[in-house]
């Protein structure tokens, strides 16, 4: 029964030396933030959104990219100064066309790695055959090579 005791005192204790909550409400006060409520005035302008680079000159594998995008026909027709966002984009399509790539040469690797498995299954190929044929060959050396002195 002391024990009930000792942790009633521990948290009255507590209690007395902690912020109670209507303590904090009452500290603290909220300031209601109404900016995007409320609507512009209609003269104005609307700001523009992002960060824009006024001109960035394409690379000739920039050039490449932008031609097998399809984003320009010709290497000729593509001008001296492209904005970055141009550039970027042709790029990001140039990536997923790489991943879709990577993505379809791995399903052709596992498919041929199972028509080979499973050849090597009819000619009852395995690892466990190849491995005691390959032990009991060098068995067969050291034996040999024992018995001539």
């Amino acid at each position: 029964m002391a024990r009930p005791a000792a942790a009633g005192k521990l948290v009255r204790l507590l209690d007395r030396n902690a912020l109670s909550v209507p303590q904090m409400t009452k500290a603290t006060r909220w300031q209601i933030n109404r900016r995007l409520c409320t609507k512009p005035p209609e003269g104005s302008a609307p700001k523009p959104s992002g960060f824009k680079l006024p001109g960035h000159k394409p690379s000739e594998w920039d050039k490449k990219i932008l031609v097998w995008t399809g984003r320009f026909k010709k290497p000729e027709d593509i001008p001296e100064t492209l904005s970055f966002e141009v550039v970027d984009v042709a790029r990001n399509k140039v990536r997923v066309r790489i991943s879709y790539l990577m993505i379809a040469l791995t399903i052709m690797g596992c498919v041929a790695m199972v028509i080979s498995g499973k050849r090597a299954v009819g000619r009852h190929e395995s690892l466990t055959s190849m491995n005691l044929e390959k032990k009991a060959r060098l068995r067969e050396e050291a034996q040999s090579t024992l018995a001539k002195p």
